[in-house]
């Protein structure tokens, strides 16, 4: 039984792709636990994101918001991915496995899967289409990986050694902008803002920037063997 990777995207009514559709500017990436959604916006125009935070706000409640310049992560009070009308709604099939993150880019919604058999596929974007979806297959290849490859790097094998302190520092460090080029910010400046000591501040960052360094590697050597053109084809959005 032969496997295939398979990328489409689907254009209609939904709030996230309605978002990148009146801001071409932005890409959106989507994750979600069941219970909520965390977003990943890519801005080309940081000044766009008052404009698309209200949009947002119309949409879903946002509870949380980290801004890194040019990437803003968003997390929502409630999951809106398996709506009533969405394509998540269509994938009951278990033949059909979804890689994420969902993406969005110009009104369009973008999905990578795993098809354990042809028929899925071919009976998933038939009902998309005969519910009135715009769909379009960007890529169908044989699948030459283990899937495995593709899910094993879970958050327990990142984050499951951090301290709740050396989470907050990496995320306090992040939404300072201290890992951007150049800095937004330096420790000192950090450490005052939150009330700690610069030193004992950096020691919870090396310690988490260690862990997960050490549980990347092992990754990183795996993709590092992956010839380019398969590279290329991993990414979910192609922009022209």
């Amino acid at each position: 039984m032969s496997l295939f990777e398979v990328v489409f995207r689907a254009f209609y009514d939904n709030p996230f792709s309605k978002v990148t559709e009146r801001n071409p500017s932005v890409q959106l990436y989507q994750w979600c636990n069941d219970q909520h959604d965390i977003i990943e916006l890519v801005l080309q125009k940081p000044e766009d994101y008052d404009q698309v935070r209200k949009e947002f706000e119309k949409a879903v409640e946002i509870v949380d918001e980290i801004d890194n310049g040019s990437n803003i992560h968003v997390i929502t009070r409630m999951c809106a991915c398996d709506g009533p009308g969405t394509v998540n709604s269509y994938l009951s099939d278990p033949s059909l496995l979804v890689i994420p993150p969902v993406a969005y880019e110009k009104g369009w919604e973008y999905f990578r899967l795993i098809a354990f058999r042809h028929e899925g596929i071919t009976r998933l974007l038939t009902k998309l289409r005969e519910a009135g979806f715009r769909v379009e297959i960007l890529r169908k290849t044989p699948f030459d990986g283990y899937i495995a490859s593709s899910l094993t790097l879970s958050t327990d094998t990142l984050f499951s050694g951090l301290t709740e302190k050396q989470m907050d520092a990496l995320l306090t460090a992040y939404a300072q902008g201290y890992f951007r080029f150049p800095r937004g910010s330096d420790l000192q400046t950090i450490a005052s803002k939150e009330k700690i000591g610069r030193t004992t501040f950096l020691e919870h960052l090396k310690k988490a920037e260690n862990k997960i360094i050490t549980a990347l590697i092992p990754h990183i050597q795996l993709f590092r063997k992956i010839p380019q053109e398969r590279k290329d084809s991993m990414r979910l959005i192609h922009s022209a």
